[in-house]
């Protein structure tokens, strides 16, 4: 009796108290969740280019729970190890009868020559396990997780992971794999802008969980493919299955969810364009001299980038099937950080390229007016504030042509920025004590500067993009503790002191001057698609500022523009086109400190070459900046560069005209709401 009570309650338990749980149990155990992945997001140029893709690799796998069994432990393990054998002879013979796909090796880093390509990649190579690695990895799997796949052969060609699935019907427990592959046709062309993707951080597991990925997930890690992580992942399907005990597939439990795909991205990138200004980039760098520049294309009308370059570059398909310790290595230890987008992420001085900023402040504080004339000789003296009087303690400030010998003599605004003369924006900068002449000064300089997009974030749809610096007396106090001098107005008057910014802040200022004072926000990706090419989104220019800069006084500055690149006289005559296409162009030549570089001979800084140019003149369609790490001359160096984008851009524009063509852009905003 006092047995058969015992019984009875814990019956009464099992049945009464746990039997919920114990069945939820048996659920689970019956029932396997099988998560379907949901395709990707492509990515296209504005031209309906693909520039990112998914593309499948084949494996062929093992699932330990589905191996054949036997009682008797070493019948086991011989029939086991029989089909280990028969699968690794059936790999590697299918393998051999294929040609050889020849392995790229990254070339070793030359010690003269630093290389602005870094060409890192190499197709996904086939890997086969061994016999001992398979029951090694088999008898692991048993102690706890017999039904996750063992991959046995990977990256294999189709045709050989095909033949062994023929086979499949004979070898228990192997089963084809299909596993997605982020591919990137577009490569070294837009590495910095497309990005590429990698396994989940470890940090940021919990957060890509509750987001709905899977442990196994790749998600994006840089770029575009990081920026639009959400939109380009979809989201992925579920299949319930009831199992057996030996976890074989009996049926599916409901109605399965199936997975949506990603958008598509629709970028606003010309990939034409973007190659031409890649290589005509890298045709015009000295890699002895510069490990590093950059150039940017916008379309002034809207804020679209057309073509954004950086280098060095690299292959971002190199990250496509999990970059190796030695790629990855031959990528950070090369001169120039390949990594870093220089376009958005590198801060350098200005140089005179900044000019337009004080020429266009001035006009419109009422300092100068067009026909205002400055006495700019070679060099002049700005009296020590505390000993005015003494021509000892007075500091030099000299213009570019002093080391030549030579002076621009009185000179306007329009003169002064085609010249890209230093001592008439020293003046109009930080004013001339001798004259009592007033100038901006930093304050008003500073503040123009930031209305410009200088010390600001752009909002371009990119990360890593840097603010730059806008210096000011409250900065210098902080971060120098230092007070602010005249000369230091000086020096920012002309783009150099600490003045900081990247090139795609100068091209959004030089298409500011063109497009008659609009400061547009950047914009990488323009339009959304879903799986169907169905428009999603339309993202239309946005408007960061109107300036508060007339009509009149901004085309006064484009009339220096166009002097500087159309008169002989100018500092970039070689940047001129077409007799029927005018450029507007403003060269920079920007002193900066290397510790590595030092100094000249003559005991000169090194210097950054620029240049910042729109066209055509009197219909704006196209902002250029180019900028090349100590290159030298901006007139000599910079410029000849972006002469050629021009004219190959223009070529290009020439082309699509005569045949109609028309973009896949200029189709999705004819139906854009």
């Amino acid at each position: 009796m006092i047995i058969f009570v015992v019984l009875l309650g814990q019956l009464a338990r099992l049945q009464f108290f746990q039997g919920a749980g114990y069945q939820q149990e048996a659920v689970v155990n019956r029932t396997r969740v099988v998560r379907v992945k949901a395709p990707r997001g492509i990515i296209y140029d504005r031209d309906g280019r693909i520039l990112a893709r998914n593309t499948a690799i084949y494996n062929i796998v093992l699932i330990p729970a589905e191996l054949p069994d036997d009682p008797d432990y070493a019948i086991s393990q011989q029939k086991r190890r029989a089909l280990y054998q028969e699968l690794y002879d059936i790999i590697t013979e299918k393998l051999s009868q294929l040609q050889p796909t020849p392995i790229p090796t990254p070339l070793p880093p030359d010690p003269d020559v630093n290389r602005l390509v870094i060409e890192a990649s190499r197709p996904p190579q086939p890997s086969v396990l061994t016999v001992d690695e398979m029951d090694q990895l088999v008898l692991e799997r048993e102690l706890g997780s017999a039904f996750l796949p063992i991959v046995v052969g990977a990256n294999l060609p189709r045709e050989v992971a095909l033949a062994v699935a023929e086979e499949t019907y004979r070898l228990p427990g192997v089963e084809l794999q299909l596993q997605p592959r982020r591919e990137y046709p577009s490569g070294l062309y837009t590495s910095h802008i497309i990005g590429y993707m990698g396994p989940i951080p470890e940090e940021d597991e919990q957060l890509y969980a509750e987001k709905g990925y899977a442990p196994d997930a790749w998600v994006g890690w840089s770029d575009l493919e990081f920026q639009y992580e959400d939109v380009l992942h979809g989201k992925p399907g579920v299949r319930v299955l009831e199992v057996d005990v030996k976890g074989k597939e009996q049926r599916v439990v409901g109605e399965p969810t199936q997975p949506v795909p990603g958008h598509n991205l629709i970028l606003s990138i010309d990939l034409e364009l973007q190659q031409i200004m890649f290589e005509e980039l890298l045709k015009g760098v000295n890699p002895k001299r510069s490990h590093s520049a950059a150039a940017v294309a916008v379309d002034p009308r809207t804020g679209y980038v057309l073509g954004m370059v950086s280098l060095p570059s690299y292959d971002n398909n190199v990250f496509a099937d999990g970059i190796t310790e030695e790629e990855y290595r031959t990528i950070v230890e090369s001169p120039g950080y390949p990594l870093l987008d220089h376009a958005i992420s590198g801060i350098y001085p200005p140089g005179s390229t900044f000019k337009l900023v004080p020429a266009a402040a001035s006009l419109q504080e009422g300092i100068i007016t067009r026909k205002t004339i400055l006495n700019a000789p070679g060099i002049i003296y700005l009296p020590n504030r505390n000993f005015p009087d003494n021509p000892r303690l007075a500091q030099p400030f000299v213009c570019w042509i002093y080391k030549s010998g030579g002076e621009h003599g009185d000179i306007n605004v329009v003169q002064a920025l085609a010249v890209s003369c230093d001592i008439f924006f020293y003046k109009i900068g930080g004013g001339w004590p001798v004259a009592e002449f007033e100038g901006l000064g930093i304050e008003t300089l500073a503040e123009y500067a930031r209305l410009f997009g200088y010390g600001e974030l752009s909002g371009i749809d990119l990360p890593g993009e840097n603010a730059g610096l806008v210096p000011d007396p409250k900065w210098k106090r902080i971060a120098k503790g230092e007070r602010w001098v005249t000369g230091d107005t000086y020096n920012m008057a002309i783009g150099q002191g600490d003045v900081l910014a990247t090139p795609l802040q100068v091209t959004m200022m030089t298409a500011a001057v063109a497009n008659d004072g609009v400061l547009y926000r950047p914009q990488v990706v323009v339009a959304m698609t879903d799986a169907e090419n169905r428009l999603v989104q339309f993202n239309r220019p946005v408007v960061r500022r109107e300036l508060p800069i007339s009509s009149e006084n901004l085309e006064i500055v484009r009339q220096g523009m166009w002097m500087a690149v159309n008169e002989e006289w100018g500092t970039a005559p070689d940047a001129s086109l077409l007799p029927e296409i005018d450029v507007a162009g403003k060269t920079g030549t920007a002193e900066f400190f290397d510790p590595q570089l030092g100094r000249d001979l003559a005991g000169n800084l090194p210097t950054h070459a620029w240049f910042t140019a729109f066209a055509p003149y009197e219909a704006p369609e196209i902002a250029l900046t180019v900028f090349v790490y100590n290159g030298g001359e901006g007139s000599q160096v910079a410029a000849p560069i972006a002469r050629e984008i021009l004219r190959k851009y223009f070529e290009l524009k020439a082309r699509d005209e005569a045949t109609g063509a028309r973009t896949l852009l200029d189709q999705l905003e004819e139906i854009a709401p």
